[in-house]
């Protein structure tokens, strides 16, 4: 059985988890690290990146390049952009680890995804082909110990 205070502590954690991950998808393009997150909610890096991983399944900076992952694939299906403009335009800094995550992440590269993307059939709903096409990493991934 648990102690009031610690529930309570846990509590507290969850809520500033919480706020971590909404910064996060609100502001995944803007330049963010796992010190200036956690300063913002006042713990340590390492505290906040062990208990994000218990509470959502991955550290903060895998969490971060999943979301930029997710939004780069919508730009790419849009195909007005380059795959570097997509990727500055996502807050990536590196055109070569962007495309190594994204590779990573969706089991191809930017630009051979944007070229299934215009193959595709363009009458599916923006939420259906978010919801289909949402980055899954996969088991290389993993086992790399990337993330």
């Amino acid at each position: 059985m648990t102690s009031r205070p610690a529930e309570a502590q846990h509590l507290r954690d969850l809520a500033r988890l919480r706020r971590v991950r909404d910064r996060i998808d609100r502001e995944y393009a803007q330049p963010l690290d796992v010190e200036a997150l956690a300063r913002g909610v006042n713990m340590s890096a390492g505290h906040l990146s062990r208990q994000f991983r218990l509470a959502y399944g991955e550290p903060p900076y895998a969490y971060l390049m999943t979301r930029r992952i997710e939004r780069a694939m919508a730009l790419l299906r849009r195909g007005d952009l380059s795959v570097t403009e997509v990727c500055f335009a996502v807050g990536s800094s590196s055109l070569g680890t962007f495309s190594t995550r994204f590779t990573e992440l969706v089991g191809m590269s930017p630009s051979a995804y944007r070229d299934h993307a215009a193959r595709a059939p363009q009458d599916l709903p923006p939420c259906v082909a978010k919801q289909v096409t949402r980055p899954v990493r996969n088991r290389e991934a993993r086992s790399s110990g990337r993330g």
